[in-house]
């Protein structure tokens, strides 16, 4: 315990590589109930604006995760270290 708490100390240790993943799949959640959300009120909208929100639902939900990875990934090159 104490060699871990020195290497995090040190910068020895990230914390970023540990906590990635759970930023990930709260964003992919995040990302999910959004485009259902904008799905659902697609369809109650009136006419003419529902086909927009609905399509702009789908897209949130297909890319959003996506675009979580690739902002994880972007996160995780700062703290990419050869040994």
């Amino acid at each position: 315990m104490d060699n871990w708490w020195r290497d995090f100390l040190t910068f020895k240790k990230y914390i970023t590589p540990i906590v990635m993943p759970a930023v990930f799949w709260i964003g992919v959640a995040i990302a999910i109930i959004m485009g259902l959300i904008t799905i659902i009120e697609g369809a109650q909208a009136r006419v003419g604006a529902d086909a927009r929100l609905i399509a702009w639902g789908i897209i949130i939900l297909f890319l959003g995760p996506l675009f979580v990875r690739i902002l994880c990934e972007l996160v995780m090159t700062f703290f990419h270290r050869e040994d």
